[in-house]
């Protein structure tokens, strides 16, 4: 069975580019247009992982990871940060939110999919 990952990124056109990338490469992928609706998601369905966006409305990445992480149902998955950010200040307070990698947008495919196989195992 396919691994399901779910992509939160205000962007229409980065969604796209993460879901074509995954669906490419044999995963299935749930689409979130904010940080709350990623969360409203991740409260009743179970995924094996989760990219994320930094800056969103509503509510921003860190405010995810955090929501996340304090919840039940995908408490222990992995969390990537795929953002334009790249500043230590800003993963480190990713990393102390709970995020497991960080990648900088604009990424390559290839990059994408070794973080993720790395990450899942």
């Amino acid at each position: 069975m396919a691994k399901l990952i779910m992509s939160a990124d205000d962007s229409g056109s980065i969604r796209q580019m993460v879901t074509f990338t995954l669906k490419q490469n044999g995963y299935d992928v749930i689409e979130a247009v904010d940080g709350r609706d990623a969360l409203n998601k991740l409260s009743t369905q179970k995924v094996d992982m989760l990219l994320t966006d930094l800056n969103m409305p509503n509510m921003d990445g860190i405010g995810l990871i955090k929501g996340v992480r304090a919840g039940t149902l995908n408490k222990f998955i992995p969390i990537v940060m795929l953002t334009t950010e790249s500043n230590d200040t800003r993963k480190a307070e990713g990393k102390a939110a709970g995020a497991t990698g960080w990648i900088v947008k604009p990424f390559k495919p290839e990059q994408l999919i070794a973080v993720i196989k790395k990450v899942l195992g």
